[in-house]
């Protein structure tokens, strides 16, 4: 009769690739074939661009309010 520990175990998976196939994929991967050149982060600009979205926003908001006698 098995024991409880060994129902509970999950199957463990077989493996799908050979060994040299695992070997080649290894390879490609580590390469750097697909790497791609990224542009530093930049806060800053990232924070000038929200601000002058909000402000032109703003000011057209505005101006529907004027032309519509709320302002």
């Amino acid at each position: 009769m098995p024991e409880k520990n060994q129902q509970l175990q999950e199957p463990q998976q077989e493996k799908q690739l050979s060994d040299a196939d695992q070997a080649r994929v290894d390879k490609v991967i580590h390469s750097g074939v697909n790497a791609t050149e990224r542009a530093p982060f930049r806060p800053w600009r990232l924070l000038l661009f929200v601000w002058l979205v909000l402000l032109a926003l703003g000011g057209v908001s505005y101006l529907i309010g004027s032309q519509a006698g709320v302002v």
